[in-house]
């Protein structure tokens, strides 16, 4: 009898100590996840053609969240925003024109104008558009601080700045960074450098 005492009060030590590790294990666990998923990296999930060939349907990315609160998004970031009309919906799209720039859409071309072209040139995006798409639309906007023109690579099948106006920065979640799925198809994404 005195044997099967102590074998329980072993047993039961035992157990206590293994609930504390595996709620020590728990709390450290959601002490790491939780700050990374809300602050720093957000998953997404992409719906829609309006991105293509860059992104398809269905494709799942990683956004990095904190790389803004540091840099301001540059031309040619792939970004996650909330759509101005509607901010409980998220979209994706491209950086086209910058704080303070002029943009005009005409005749197929998106055309630049800044403090380095006064007179405008036109935007190369030979990089990431399919060949021989046109930009369609007839735009003439100016940029005030912090707004952006954000536009999707499909341009026939992107519901974009052309459509609901700039992308204020407040509405800005992050930068694409690395595309997680399908896993034929992972990648990390640079910065695209522009000759303006």
């Amino acid at each position: 009898m005195e044997i099967n005492k102590e074998n329980l009060k072993h047993n039961t030590k035992e157990v206590l100590k293994f609930i504390v590790e595996l709620v020590k294990v728990a709390f450290i666990s959601l002490a790491i996840i939780i700050p990374v998923r809300y602050f720093l990296i957000q998953p997404f999930y992409v719906k829609g053609a309006s991105m293509e060939p860059t992104f398809e349907d269905k494709e799942y990315l990683i956004v990095n969240e904190i790389g803004y609160r540091f840099e301001k998004p540059s031309r040619g970031d792939v970004i996650v925003f909330k759509y101005p009309l509607d901010p409980k919906s998220f979209f994706i799209k491209r950086v086209i024109g910058l704080p303070g720039e002029r943009i005009t859409i005409k005749d197929g071309e998106v055309r630049i104008y800044n403090a380095e072209n006064i007179n405008g040139t036109v935007l190369d995006e030979s990089g990431y558009l399919m060949a021989g798409l046109e930009t369609s639309g007839d735009i003439d906007k100016t940029l005030a601080g912090g707004e952006y023109f954000v536009m999707g690579d499909n341009r026939n099948a992107s519901m974009d700045s052309r459509s609901f106006g700039i992308v204020p920065e407040a509405n800005i979640v992050g930068r694409a960074w690395v595309r997680g799925w399908p896993l034929d198809k992972m990648d990390v994404f640079k910065k695209l450098i522009y000759n303006l």
